[in-house]
């Protein structure tokens, strides 16, 4: 499976470099996101912007992993740049109702920072 990792203070972008989400790549990526969750890593933001075909929803389920280990931390997980050809597999696997989904990288990072200010705000509230 071929990927890319860009590592930041806040979040992580693992970026799938492949044409095709099969279920030959799903365990390296469920295999990430543990890897990138035991770094230390909440908020992980995956990439599908190079994906072009996905035929099963199976595939997809490796998605669910990654949310619930972000979750799970007390972060988020975020998934971007989904095409037209897997956008009515997620919408039919449901996968939208638990997963979120952002169309650009811009949008997924902005999420995050949001989503870490409110948790440093609720924090500050907390302790006063």
């Amino acid at each position: 499976m071929k990927f890319s990792i860009d590592k930041h203070e806040k979040y992580v972008v693992l970026k799938l470099e492949e044409p095709k989400f099969t279920n030959d790549n799903t365990p390296a990526l469920k295999s990430e996101f543990i890897l990138l969750n035991t770094e230390g890593y909440r908020n992980i933001v995956l990439d599908l912007s190079a994906v072009k075909e996905c035929n099963d929803s199976q595939d997809l389920s490796s998605l669910l992993v990654g949310d619930r280990l972000c979750k799970n931390a007390e972060g988020i997980f975020v998934v971007c740049g989904v095409n037209k050809n897997i956008a009515p597999i997620i919408k039919m696997s449901n996968l939208h109702q638990s997963v979120t989904f952002v169309n650009k990288l811009d949008e997924a990072t902005d999420l995050i920072f949001m989503e870490e200010i409110e948790k440093e705000l609720r924090g500050g509230v907390d302790k006063g």
